[in-house]
């Protein structure tokens, strides 16, 4: 019986027999085949052979043969994977190959009798070649012994982890061992499974990290993969303990939450990118239904389903199983309740990856109870929070029971909310769509949820109503960014507000939201919106009212819909002198006339704007005054009265210059420039236009220095300097994309058409201007019938160059075209078009 510790030496020939079989382990390897590897260039009798394995087993101790079996006429098999051997130069080999006895005087190996021992995956990795590189690489370096994949349920950690492990299998020349911690509950239980894993008699007065470490001590280079950690986490000393002792050791986790252990290396693993998703859809419907296959059909619906599934490779499987009997629309159709649709996993899977409710159910089942209140409440979020936010809504009655920072550290810990770094603002908390639907539905069914919406709906009545018309143009900008951000969660509070009859609330927060959703072009929500909110409220005869009839009639006459407009808008103005309201009165005329211009009634405008401008003036409105002003010139301007339209952008540039309002002095400047161009003085309307150009810039204002580019490029088309207006129709471009304004971005695409058209390229001024319609009509803002009946006449030369067909055939390809499609084609074909 050989002892622990116990060296044993081999001659040569006897050594080079053990070596073969060691790397052939479990074969049966022919007499022949065994004496050619241990004699290739000798003749020798079995007699050598037989002389040999008895060496063999007299050193090995293996009088019973069972680590190394004759099979009768056929030869032999080693019945133990073992380390590779140590080469020694003696004319004896030594090794310390086995050194343990089981008790019964047979050597056991010093590992786990597979040195691989991983599970074999039944499906392809899609969409993981980069996170695959990067945390191979990643476990392959010295310094980093223990790698933590961390990442919501159903993200495919466990899919990942071993495909990294088998990828580095070989270079674990001591052995890889796989170990399934998702059955076991209690932290004690985690170092049996190491034991029971690695096949370690556990002995007195000795842990088990140290029987790992004596084990594994000469072994070589060993991984192991421990399997969703996340129930188990105070184990982690284990691990910790375990890693002191075997300085060759390596360990691969997955979990929820990382282990917070010295020297540990997180890696996230992310949802799948929008492509790949795809890819993964694909493959897994085609396994439950054979035909299936992306097509033109189905490819928009199959988008937005791995879209709404968040990219997690489990829900997407769990979805494209159902096209056994839905359709991708059908599906699409029904993933309003992902939860109740997403089930039905393989049967061999663990029950918790069976359905997507179980996967969460996981998660959940694992905070605390101050923990999973913080996790309901946090889901009225719909797009996301600020620490801010979540303190101003989530702890409204001092009763979460845990400090809010910390608890929502925990809930980032664990891969239930995620921290998403937003260029100079502060780090904004989201939850996975799919885990905030579980979340909320957890909400409904306890009893806070009327509490948390309504604070919810109080945190964004606020912050809308921070937008008031005096801000700065840095503080609009800012205020306008902001909700941009939180445009998710002023629709849910909106949604409540409305559904619960809290109408008070929900005319504020339409209100306030107004100057948003028209100056962000959210035209089409936000007269829907509004004229919800009105036919709620009833026929009650109130300031609030007034306005919203306003807002909805300037909404209208932006969409194009003049009749509305004007219908709305007088409402609103009937109802402000019914309440004897007159800056009420004014901002209602003032609207009249700005839709009656818009559709080409330039008398009805003038008329307006003029009853306007005597309302501010009894007021002493010197701002308001100042803006209707500028109005009354552009119709003045455009009915051919230039003196007047001079005289009234004379005071309204003095006026502006009074409040030191930059930004109005700068927009009077470019109105300035308008006149000169409507008398046919190009010089100093170009003049003008750069002027207005550079205080735009000083004043901060992005729209207006877009919008005097824009004119600068008309202005030097016309005068036939096409390298200058691209520029200037370049940079405007650049501009109003940066800001998100489709208006402008239209209005510099149709300025493009026309340079393109004056240089003779029919083609390309069609796909600009049908580019600009199609961007119109996505925003529901079409031009003013004046302007469209201009650009119309403009591009008929366009169309008379190509015929019919080819014609419809361009502007198709245009109208198809993205807004940065769009861009990138101006841009770069015009560069190309000028430098030749």
């Amino acid at each position: 019986m050989l002892k622990a510790g116990q060296a044993i030496k081999l001659r040569p020939k006897v050594y080079e027999a053990l070596r073969y079989l060691v790397e052939h382990p479990g074969r049966l390897i022919g007499k022949q085949e065994l004496m050619q590897a241990v004699w290739p260039d000798s003749f020798v009798t079995d007699d050598s052979l037989v002389q040999c394995t008895l060496e063999l087993r007299r050193a090995l101790d293996d009088r019973d043969q069972q680590l190394l079996k004759t099979v009768p006429r056929r030869g032999y098999v080693f019945t133990e994977k073992v380390t590779e051997l140590p080469e020694e130069p003696d004319h004896f080999r030594t090794t310390h190959l086995f050194d343990l006895s089981d008790g019964r005087g047979l050597p056991s190996t010093k590992i786990a009798k597979k040195s691989h021992d991983l599970p074999i995956p039944r499906t392809s990795l899609i969409g993981r070649e980069q996170q695959l590189a990067e945390a191979t690489a990643l476990l392959l370096r010295p310094d980093v012994r223990l790698l933590t994949f961390t990442g919501p349920g159903g993200a495919g950690k466990t899919r990942l982890a071993v495909a990294v492990t088998s990828a580095i299998a070989e270079q674990f020349t001591g052995g890889v061992q796989f170990v399934s911690l998702a059955s076991i509950r209690h932290p004690d239980l985690v170092a049996t499974a190491l034991a029971d894993a690695l096949e370690i008699q556990q002995v007195a007065n000795r842990t088990i990290p140290q029987l790992i470490g004596d084990q594994l001590q000469n072994s070589g280079p060993f991984l192991l993969l421990l399997d969703n950690f996340e129930q188990v986490l105070p184990a982690a000393t284990v691990i910790a303990e375990t890693l002191e002792a075997c300085p060759s050791l390596k360990i691969l986790v997955t979990s929820r939450s990382f282990l917070r252990i010295y020297g540990e290396q997180e890696f996230p693993v992310t949802p799948l990118a929008q492509n790949s998703a795809i890819e993964l859809f694909a493959q897994r419907a085609a396994a439950v239904w054979p035909d299936f296959v992306i097509n033109s059909e189905n490819t928009v619906a199959v988008q937005k389903i791995c879209s709404r599934l968040d990219g997690l490779p489990l829900a997407i499987e769990l979805a494209a199983a159902r096209t056994k009997i839905l359709s991708p629309s059908a599906i699409m159709d029904r993933l309003d309740s992902r939860l109740q649709l997403l089930t039905g996993g393989a049967v061999d899977l663990p029950e918790r990856q069976q359905t997507l409710r179980k996967a969460i159910d996981w998660s959940y089942g694992l905070l605390n109870e101050e923990e999973q209140k913080l996790f309901r409440r946090l889901s009225v979020f719909v797009g996301g929070c600020t620490l801010e936010a979540a303190e101003a809504v989530c702890n409204t009655q001092q009763d979460l029971g845990v400090d809010l920072l910390e608890g929502l550290s925990s809930l980032v810990d664990q891969n239930l909310v995620q921290r998403m770094d937003r260029a100079q603002n502060e780090p904004r908390f989201v939850m996975l769509e799919t885990i905030r639907e579980y979340a909320f539905e957890s909400l409904i069914a306890s009893d806070e949820q009327s509490a948390t919406r309504r604070a919810q709906a109080a945190y964004c009545l606020v912050l809308a109503e921070e937008g008031n018309p005096d801000l700065s143009v840095a503080d609009r900008v800012r205020w306008l960014a902001h909700c941009d951000v939180e445009i998710d969660n002023f629709r849910f509070a909106l949604d409540w507000l409305f559904e619960n009859q809290h109408l008070d609330w929900g005319m504020r927060l339409c209100v306030a939201l107004f100057r948003f959703w028209d100056m962000r072009e959210h035209l089409i929500e936000g007269r829907a919106r509004l004229e919800t909110i009105l036919r709620l409220a009833g026929a009650e005869r109130s300031k609030e009212r007034a306005r919203v009839l306003h807002f909805i009639g300037a909404l209208a006459s932006a969409q194009g819909d003049y009749l509305a407009a004007e219908r709305f808008l007088q409402q609103s103005l009937d109802l402000y002198e019914d309440l004897a309201d007159q800056s009420g009165i004014a901002a209602s005329l003032n609207a009249l006339a700005v839709s009656a211009r818009d559709r080409g009634d330039y008398s009805a405008a003038q008329g307006n704007f003029e009853r306007s401008l005597a309302c501010w003036r009894v007021l002493s409105d010197r701002s308001a005054i100042a803006r209707c002003l500028h109005n009354l010139a552009n119709v003045v301007k455009v009915r051919g009265d230039y003196p007047r339209a001079q005289w009234a952008l004379r005071e309204a540039t003095d006026i502006f210059a009074e409040l030191g309002d930059r930004n109005g002095a700068a927009w009077s400047i470019n109105q300035q420039g308008d006149i000169a161009r409507a008398q046919g003085d190009m010089v100093a309307a170009r003049e003008l236009y750069q002027r207005a150009l550079l205080a735009f810039r000083e004043a901060g204002d992005q729209w207006g220095s877009a919008r005097s580019l824009t004119d600068l490029g008309s202005i030097d088309c016309e005068r036939g300097d096409h390298l200058t207006a691209h520029a200037a129709y370049r940079e405007a471009l650049e501009i109003f994309a940066g800001l998100g304004h489709r208006r402008g971005a239209a209005r510099a695409l149709e300025g493009s058409a026309c340079l393109a058209l004056s240089r003779g390229q029919a083609e390309r001024a069609l796909k600009l201007a049908a580019a600009a319609t199609h961007l119109r009509q996505l925003i529901g803002a079409p031009l003013p019938p004046a302007e469209q009946l201009r650009l119309d006449q403009t591009l008929v030369p366009a169309w008379e160059t190509l015929s019919d067909l080819e014609g419809k055939s361009v502007w198709a390809k245009g109208f198809s075209m993205s807004l940065e499609k769009a861009i990138q084609y101006s841009l770069e074909e015009s560069d190309s078009a000028i430098s030749h």
